[in-house]
């Protein structure tokens, strides 16, 4: 049986992730050299899917910093816990926070011309989005070495800031209140 620690299993990962980026430029430009028309659907549509899963990540990353930080530092389960930090952080969460922002700003520029206040106010929260995510991966990196950030109690709190960000983003999206 492979250890989950092995660095073959996230080499393929890393592949994987890797065919899943070049997936989406391959359709992302297919779609723009085919039309501008039918390139709004898909593009909304990668980008929505995008965001679902660099969401699921900084939403599940603060639990495993809770799990990881009951463990001693030198322990094959710290270890274990280290390298699921690492590869949801490299594998899924900055491949799909790159493609969110890229696809979002090309919709920000292409449809709305950056102009309106809920787009703004949306632009704000997805900075402070990015923000937060710099923050875990600083945190991956801390935990990693050993060096545990925060108690479980901090990460219970920094839980609930990507939720009360993705609440006020799809408010801004959805409801355009100014």
């Amino acid at each position: 049986m492979e250890k989950q620690t092995d660095r073959n299993p996230g080499r393929r990962a890393a592949g994987r992730a890797a065919g899943a980026i070049a997936f989406f430029v391959v359709v992302g430009l297919s779609i723009v050299i085919f039309g501008a028309d039918e390139a709004y659907l898909w593009i909304k549509a990668l980008h929505v899917i995008a965001v679902i899963s660099w969401m699921a990540g900084l939403l599940y990353l603060p639990r495993l910093f809770i799990y990881h930080g009951d463990c001693e530092p030198d322990s094959d389960q710290a270890r274990t816990f280290a390298v699921m930090e690492s590869r949801l952080m490299g594998v899924i969460m900055n491949p799909a926070m790159i493609v969110s922002w890229v696809l979002g700003l090309y919709l920000a520029w292409s449809v709305y011309g950056f102009q309106g206040g809920w787009l703004h106010a949306k632009l704000a929260s997805v900075v402070a989005l990015s923000g937060v995510h710099g923050y875990f991966s600083k945190a991956v990196r801390s935990f990693s070495r050993g060096k545990y950030v925060g108690n479980a109690r901090h990460w219970r709190l920094m839980n609930e800031v990507p939720t009360a960000l993705m609440i006020a983003i799809v408010v801004f999206v959805v409801v355009k209140p100014f």
